[in-house]
Formats: structure tokens, sequence, C-alpha cells
């Protein structure tokens, strides 16, 4: 511990973002200034997809898109909006193939969720998958990674190849709500249904956009046999 403050000191950990010396740092790595402009969700939001409302009062309920069409998940919830420095992390994580960047990022997550993970009780951990051939361009599944330092957190089971994705699908990028959920179906598949019979899942992703994948994940998952699905991500789009 001694050597480690001294080195602290004389060579000061740098932000992950801006590269100010951050003593101090411990795990995260964020500078004070660039953890601020960070946007926790927080309530009030939707009991079930976990929307944040624009009022500042008022108490967490189903939004309207829950009461009309409920989605086959129970329950999903995103650590932060995906914006400011919480989209850079991920960016330069993802695109930029910066794979340390998992750790800020998962801690982050844990930060937030693990009080919403608590209540869920599940007992495996589920990473959205990638096709084969996406996973071969972009080299690693970012979910994965994130989600091998949240299970050592939460003390929950990952399972990596519980869930497959058995179609390669054009990037959802500027699709429509309709349209990603036409894009994204019958794109996953459970290899052995035995595995999820009676179990609750927690599935895991990075970004929460329209809720499209992890609708589709939930309900093949539902299909096979799980229990109860819930989803957590880093981020939702605002």
């Amino acid at each position: 511990m001694i050597i480690r403050a001294l080195l602290d000191i004389l060579f000061p950990p740098l932000c992950h973002l801006c590269r100010a010396p951050i003593p101090g740092a411990e795990e995260l790595h964020l500078c004070p200034a660039c953890l601020a402009r960070a946007k926790p969700i927080g309530s009030p939001l939707c009991t079930v997809c976990g929307v944040p409302f624009a009022t500042e009062g008022g108490i967490d309920h189903r939004c309207g898109d829950c009461i009309v069409s409920p989605p086959p998940y129970e329950g999903a919830r995103a650590a932060y909006l995906f914006e400011g420095p919480v989209q850079e992390l991920v960016h330069r994580f993802k695109y930029g193939h910066r794979t340390h960047l998992r750790r800020p990022l998962a801690l982050l997550a844990a930060e937030r969720l693990t009080s919403f993970v608590a209540e869920a009780a599940p007992d495996l951990i589920i990473p959205v998958p990638l096709h084969r051939s996406r996973l071969r361009e972009r080299g690693f599944n970012q979910a994965i990674l994130m989600g091998e330092l949240l299970a050592r957190q939460w003390r929950i089971p990952l399972h990596r190849a519980t869930l497959g994705r058995v179609r390669a699908t054009p990037p959802q990028v500027g699709l429509t709500s309709a349209q990603r959920r036409e894009n994204i179906r019958g794109a996953f598949a459970v290899p052995s249904p035995a595995a999820l019979a009676g179990r609750r899942v927690l599935l895991l992703d990075d970004v929460f956009t329209t809720g499209s994948t992890i609708a589709e994940c939930a309900l093949v998952l539902r299909k096979a046999g799980a229990a109860a699905v819930h989803a957590a991500t880093v981020a939702r789009t605002p």
C-alpha cells in the first residue's frame, strides 16, 4: 500500500477520457470533472422497461408502451444515459478496441444496478451474443467482457454460450423501432433449453436503445423455459 501511494504521487493515474492526472483514482480512473458530466438514471422511471420520465418528481410506474404492449421481460434497467463521458467510454471500448475500458464501465454499472440485480435474484447472467461474423470483425463481445467482471462482483455465474446469435443482421443504427424489431426477429436461439428450465436470467448488454434486441432475446429465453428474464445495461439512449 505504501509503495502504491508513493507511485501515485510520483506517477499519478490519468483519467481514461481527458488524461488529467487523478491521484487516488482507485479503480474507476475517471476525474471528477468527467464523472460529473455523466448522467445517472434514477426515479421516476418505468417499473418495467426502465425508461426515465421527464418529470423531476413523482413515483415509479409503468409507462404507456409497457401498459399497451408489455415486453417479454420482467424488468430492464440502465445505469446512465448514453451521452457525454459514458458514450465516449462505450465508443472507445467497442470501436477503438480499448478493452481495458470494460472495467470503468462495469464499475459504473455495478454502482447503480446492484440493488436492481439483487431484487431480480437471477440464477445466471447471459450476455447478449454477437453473430460469429461480427465477432470476427470486432474481435470480442463487449457484453461478455463486462459480464466477466460483473459476474464476479454480483457472484452470479456467467453463461457465455446458453444464448446464441444464429442470424447475422444489418446494423440497427438509423432504423425505426418497428424496423429494429423486424431486423432482429429470429436472430437468436438457445442450443440447449434444458440449461434454462425454471431458471431466472439476467440479460447483459452495453446499451439499451429501443429495447428491440433485449426484447427478442428475452422472448427466446422465455420460450426455452426461463422462469423470468431481467435486463441490465450500462447505458440507455436518451
